[in-house]
């Protein structure tokens, strides 16, 4: 993965993003971090899905830049921060661990806006559930944990499988299109950077269904739905109508738990709506750091 990393460290410095490490309870994070051009902005902390990372977050990113501090870390596990042999990167354990990064980020006069991609969303959604003094305003997007209308992404997870998987060239091309709805906003992955993707794809995969077992499978799978009642926090739900992933039936499972939340639905797009509608996204955040109001 070294080559595309190289590329996308690249894109993040070009987007004013700048590298951080710290050690923080149990774990090495690297993150990436741009100040904001006020003193005392909102800090925007986004926290990525399953098999992602931090760069996701980057078309995001680049158009929230300036107006608001941002803070985008690879999870413990994921990407370049550290993953331990046996530890639990479930969602309560993530949570966890997420509230402690936030109070090392965490800034006198700046409140955090959590905004949570996926897995990453159920992740957010307990966080800021258990730790409201942390967190001032939370985004859930295409977000996990909730027993949302089955899909067929759902029950091969239910049946034990992995369904983001890749082995070779055409399960490569599956897992992007089963996450985008348009080709077009894929990733370009041109040989060898396919090549080098798929072998760590490979080497990923015990991880990923070491996850996948906690996320989906387990007695936590719905913690996060069921955590989310207790949000009081202004908040935004976004989904995407052609999320094959997360069916967007999902938002209303969270809505009934947020009544104070502002609901997104976006059209023509997939499970990565921070890629592939990153302006409407960005227009969705600034409405709830302007306008959420708590109940």
């Amino acid at each position: 993965m070294a080559p595309l990393r190289g590329v996308l460290a690249v894109q993040g410095r070009w987007i004013g993003l700048s590298e951080r490490h710290a050690v923080i309870g149990d774990h090495r994070w690297a993150y990436d971090e741009r100040e904001a051009k006020v003193a005392g902005a909102p800090t925007v902390v986004m926290v990525h899905g399953f098999t992602g990372g931090k760069e996701n977050w980057y078309p995001l990113a680049e158009r929230l830049g300036g107006r608001y501090r941002l803070v985008v870390p690879d999870l413990p596990g994921w990407g370049e921060s550290q993953r331990i042999d046996g530890a639990d990167y479930g969602f309560a354990a993530q949570a966890a661990r997420l509230a402690d990064f936030l109070r090392h980020v965490r800034r006198d006069g700046s409140p955090i806006v959590l905004l949570g991609h996926s897995m990453g969303g159920g992740i957010a959604a307990i966080a800021a559930a258990e730790h409201p003094q942390l967190v001032a305003r939370v985004g859930l997007i295409d977000a996990a944990g909730v027993r949302f209308q089955d899909n067929q992404f759902g029950i091969d997870v239910l049946a034990g499988e992995n369904p983001f998987a890749v082995s070779d060239a055409a399960s490569l091309q599956r897992y992007l299109d089963t996450v985008f709805h348009d080709r077009a906003v894929q990733p370009s992955l041109p040989w060898p950077v396919s090549e080098a993707v798929i072998g760590w794809r490979i080497r990923q995969a015990p991880f990923e269904q070491q996850v996948l077992d906690r996320i989906g499978r387990s007695d936590q799978r719905f913690l996060p739905g069921q955590a989310a009642a207790a949000i009081r926090q202004p908040a935004l739900l976004l989904w995407c109508r052609q999320d094959r992933v997360i069916d967007p039936s999902a938002m209303a499972l969270y809505a009934a738990q947020m009544p104070q939340a502002i609901q997104v639905s976006l059209d023509d797009c997939g499970h990565m709506s921070i890629m592939e509608k990153p302006d409407d996204v960005a227009a969705a955040v600034a409405r709830l750091i302007s306008q959420g109001t708590p109940r």
